[in-house]
């Protein structure tokens, strides 16, 4: 049986992109979103996830750009480069990790699911930090973030998708040792920014038998989202309309994927491994 999470990142980022996300789960194939505690629209966010209980909503952990939770008025650094010169403590990172979910918490959103702005939880040390905050919180998923060989678009992402699977056996060693676990495989991060109908039809027609994650980043593209500090502008617009398609969710429906989120995914109930 093919069981697939469509998620969409940056919930909370801007209203442009909660209206997007919005749209993607009503007229399209999104079943799960992904919030930002320190996101600029989280208020708003968490009113359309209380509005839209269908709609899974796990925490979006931020290290990187906007304000810090945990300490209200420090700036967390704005690129990665700056994240990986100045690396924070682990305790650092637990702490800022647990002021997001508890931001969460306090807004009645119970996460059901751990991923990282950036993907950052790739690296071992923040993989930690997550998933000890996982086990804390009893969340029992975190997300898979190496592309699938059948889910990689040729182009630079994808060379760096491939590089960063160098990281996946550490990965793979550290949620054996937790209780949280991962989807059988995920896909979206080599296509981020360019995805179409046409290609995720095709990604559609690839899925293995299992529980997946494909990641997306819909939005529409409004002066909020024109002034925030992204480089996936315009692109939010296009995946939205991906996403809500009716090519796509034809073949959904036609290739028999039932489409889930992390609260009831229905998969194994034991890790990798």
């Amino acid at each position: 049986m093919k069981r697939l999470v469509v998620n969409a990142d940056d919930f909370g980022f801007t209203a442009d992109v909660n209206e997007g996300i919005l749209r993607s789960y009503l007229e399209g194939i999104v079943r799960s979103s992904s919030l930002m505690a320190n996101g600029a629209a989280f208020e708003q966010a968490v009113r359309i996830a209380r509005r839209h209980p269908g709609l899974g909503v796990g925490c979006h952990l931020v290290l990187v750009q906007g304000e810090s939770v945990a300490r209200p008025g420090r700036r967390l650094p704005c690129t990665v480069s700056g994240f990986l010169a100045a690396f924070p403590s682990r305790a650092s990172m637990v702490g800022e990790f647990r002021a997001q979910i508890e931001e969460l918490l306090r807004h009645d959103v119970v996460p059901t699911h751990l991923d990282t702005h950036k993907h950052l939880h790739i690296l071992p040390p923040v993989l930690d930090a997550v998933t000890h905050v996982a086990d804390e919180y009893s969340i029992g998923w975190i997300r898979e973030p190496f592309d699938a060989a059948f889910g990689l678009q040729p182009g630079a992402r994808a060379a760096l998708a491939v590089t960063t699977g160098l990281f996946r056996i550490p990965f793979d060693e550290r949620i054996r040792q937790a209780r949280c676990r991962t989807s059988d495989y995920f896909a979206g991060f080599s296509t981020t920014g360019s995805l179409t109908a046409g290609w995720l039809c095709r990604l559609l027609s690839a899925l293995p038998d299992g529980l997946g994650e494909f990641v997306c980043h819909p939005g529409h593209c409004g002066p909020e989202l024109m002034r925030a500090e992204t480089r996936l502008k315009e692109s939010r617009e296009a995946e939205m309309s991906a996403l809500c398609s009716a090519q796509v969710k034809q073949a959904a429906g036609d290739l028999g994927i039932e489409l889930v989120s992390y609260r009831r995914p229905l998969a194994r109930l034991t890790p990798k491994g």
